[in-house]
């Protein structure tokens, strides 16, 4: 379940353009997303999927523009996952799950049972350095579900999983929609259902 007030939540983003050194990515970057609603981020390599999540989520600077979630003062924020899962390679999947337990204010059993939602339940000893490379996107993929909050910005999410973990990743995206989430995801391959699609090549700054 997502935080309270997302139901009424709206991302306003107006005119956004961004830069990487002196080259501009894109510029005039508008959009709207609601509750209950996915935006696709596409495009080739370069085209500022990356750098648009990045803004989206505060931690980049845009070149020009404004991005305001609109809703109630109580609607808890958002997630970002980017390309790095942030797994650190001493500490055990178990032991790291349970430090966003603890970091986010919740029981142990929440991050437990998140483990288990992202098949990593068998996998609670292993230390980070001994799990496969989708095996770290699916524990970064707990700090969703320890932690409800409205607005997921995920940068490829699918990314070094297998079909099986594809499949999971689609059918949370579905779930955090129907219980009035929003996700914008940059997305190579298969989307998710009913999503609606910016191609940032078609935003290419002129040159």
């Amino acid at each position: 379940m997502v935080g309270a007030g997302a139901s009424s939540l709206v991302l306003e983003v107006r005119n956004l353009a961004a830069a990487r050194g002196l080259r501009l990515l894109f510029e005039g970057v508008s959009f709207e997303v609601a509750s209950g609603e996915s935006l696709e981020l596409r495009g080739p390599n370069g085209s500022g999927k990356s750098t648009l999540l990045r803004i989206l989520a505060g931690l980049t600077r845009p070149q020009a523009g404004t991005v305001k979630l609109v809703g109630p003062e109580d609607a808890n924020g958002l997630h970002y996952l980017g390309h790095l899962d942030a797994v650190k390679p001493a500490e055990t999947a178990g032991e790291q799950a349970q430090f966003w337990a603890r970091y986010f204010g919740r029981e142990p059993a929440v991050a437990k049972a998140a483990m288990k939602r992202v098949g990593l339940a068998s996998r609670g000893a292993v230390p980070g350095r001994g799990l496969s490379a989708g095996q770290k996107r699916r524990l970064a993929l707990t700090r969703l579900l320890i932690e409800p909050r409205p607005l997921w910005l995920l940068d490829e999410p699918t990314a070094a999983l297998d079909s099986e973990g594809r499949d999971l990743v689609a059918q949370l995206v579905a779930e955090h929609r129907a219980s009035g989430g929003m996700v914008i995801a940059a997305v190579h391959g298969d989307g998710f259902a009913s999503s609606r699609v910016l191609d940032l090549s078609t935003l290419k700054a002129k040159a």
